[in-house]
Parts: structure tokens; sequence; C-alpha cells
């Protein structure tokens, strides 16, 4: 089949980059099929991931050779950008890239006709060190939580999202209640009406970007958001009518980190608080901080358990989640 003469060049310069730098990897988002044997001669030397959200080529890919490493993204419609990002994500929750590397991205930066004969057109190189690092399944397999890993990384992004980002300019704080849902439920009581109530398991589950993106609205109401082990979510809108005693939270936080601490250490759950004054999210096991995330106008970085400095958290003090002291 060949590749058109700009493909060749950009992939020429992405493997001289891969060699100067030097970079660990060539990651490619087609929008198409390409010649993989010419990519991959053209590539010679270099670890080559591609990452495709249509099924079809996937298998393609899979069929061609053993030595294509294929990332999985969802087949929805979505900004090049976010693609990106997301093949990065699974890149390195895959263990085929680390934070800290350097990658060659091949893409299309400009949107075409469907029947343009360049496959890529655009060349970037992200540093991963500097714009991308993300909890992956080991560190998160060494907190050995009682909840899966894939629920717990979608229920720890969307914090961080919401301490990163807010919501329409306002900061936001919350706090997310994952698995042990009977239990909970039995030492809890709604607050206001619950938001989840009436819809299907598809329209409550985490997975989907447009249900966290609700669940992000939700989060502006006062009490606690119920997810299960599936990362369905099941009520908001919660008072957490839990004792703290035999709890432990430094000085300086609110009732929010108190009910986080209190309801981990009450149940086999893992509350995940957001700070509403800093942004800061903490997850709480067994009555215990076990992960801390600062936040950052860039994707977030996951930071080993230190000892919490004092901090007063406003949101805590005005927004009460519910403990009994």
């Amino acid at each position: 089949m060949g590749l058109p003469r700009q493909t060749v060049s950009l992939l020429n310069a992405a493997r001289a980059l891969v060699q100067s730098l030097p970079a660990h990897a060539v990651l490619i988002l087609p929008e198409k099929g390409m010649d993989w044997e010419a990519v991959r001669d053209n590539l010679s030397g270099c670890k080559m991931l591609i990452a495709a959200d249509n099924p079809k080529l996937r298998e393609r890919l899979r069929e061609l050779s053993n030595k294509l490493t294929v990332i999985d993204l969802e087949q929805e419609p979505m900004p090049m950008q976010e693609r990106m990002s997301l093949a990065l994500l699974k890149g390195i929750a895959a263990g085929h890239l680390k934070p800290g590397e350097d990658v060659v991205v091949l893409y299309n930066g400009l949107v075409g006709e469907e029947d343009r004969p360049e496959p890529v057109d655009s060349l970037s190189v992200i540093h991963l060190g500097e714009h991308l690092e993300r909890l992956t399944g080991q560190d998160l397999q060494k907190l050995q939580l009682p909840i899966p890993i894939e629920t717990l990384r979608v229920v720890v992004d969307l914090a961080a999202d919401i301490g990163r980002e807010g919501r329409e300019g306002q900061k936001v704080g919350t706090l997310l209640v994952v698995g042990d849902i009977r239990k909970v439920q039995s030492m809890s009581r709604p607050i206001n009406f619950n938001p989840f109530r009436g819809y299907s398991k598809e329209e409550r589950d985490l997975s989907d970007r447009r249900v966290r993106e609700q669940i992000k609205e939700i989060a502006k109401m006062d009490g606690a958001i119920l997810i299960d082990r599936d990362g369905i979510a099941v009520a908001g809108c919660l008072y957490l009518d839990v004792p703290a005693d035999g709890v432990s939270v430094s000085k300086g936080f609110g009732s929010r980190h108190w009910a986080a601490a209190a309801i981990s250490r009450k149940t086999q759950a893992v509350a995940v608080c957001v700070s509403q004054s800093t942004g800061t999210v903490r997850l709480f096991h067994e009555g215990e901080v076990v992960l801390h995330i600062e936040p950052l106008s860039r994707p977030h970085i996951f930071q080993p358990f230190r000892l919490d400095t004092q901090e007063k958290d406003e949101d805590d003090d005005s927004e009460r989640d519910g403990v009994r002291v």
C-alpha cells in the first residue's frame, strides 16, 4: 500500500527525535488504516505504540503482528488532545510507559476531509514528567483496598478533577464514599432528594464520561455521594450519621474530613474527600489517609502518603457532611 510522502517524513522525524532526545516510545493515533509494515520499517529501533478507538482497526493491528502494541480507546467523539491524554494514561496504566519518560506522538491535529491521503499530519513531544503523571494499576494494588482497581481509579480521577477544576469558576468540595453500600446507608440519611433515583445502572455508571460530568454538578450540593464497588452511583446528598470515636484527623480539618475518616473506619467503604478551600484530595481507609493528591493546573500527580500540614478547610465548616463526635 505504501505511505504518503508527508507520513514518511513525519515517521523519520519521530525516529530522529527518539534517537536524539532520547525519547522512550513513539505513540501513533491513527484515524484510518496505514501500511503498518512500512510504518514499522520507518520506525526501526523505536518502541511503537498504537492507540485506536475503532474495533476493526484494533483487530487488524493485532492480526498483523504481535510486535505491535495496541492501546484500546473508547469509541466516542472527543477532542484530539483528550484522546492523546487518554492514550498516554492507558499506556502508563498498562505498563507500556512510565511517568518521567518522553514520548513522541504522531496524530491528526487538523480536521480534514475523510478521503485525505495523509493518516497523520502532526508531531508532538510529550514530557510525561512535566505534563502527565498518574497513578498506575500497580500503585493502586499496593494500597490493598477492598475496591476494584478500575473503580478506584475512576473515582480518584474524578475527585482530582473536581479539586483541580471546581465548577463554573467556583471551588468545589465533596465527599465520595465507595463500597459497603448497605452499611453506609444504615449510617446515613438524606438531606435532599436523591439525584440518582429513577435512573438505570447505565445512566449512573462512572465509566461514562457524561455521568462523571453530571456528578461534578451534583458535587456542588451538600452531602456525600455514595458509589458502589462497580462504579455505579447509588445516592447523593447524604448526611453521614457516624460516630467519630477512635478517629484521629490532623488539626485544622473540619467535618467533611472527620466524616470521611469515620465512615471508612466504621465500614468497609473507602472515602475520597475533596477540600473546597485547597482542592486537595485525600483517600481514607480504615480511618486513615492512604493517598494524598495535590491539585494542579495540569493533570494531577499522585503522591505517596505524607504527614499532613495544618490547613483550614472552609468547606468543612460551612457544608457539613456529618459526623457525631
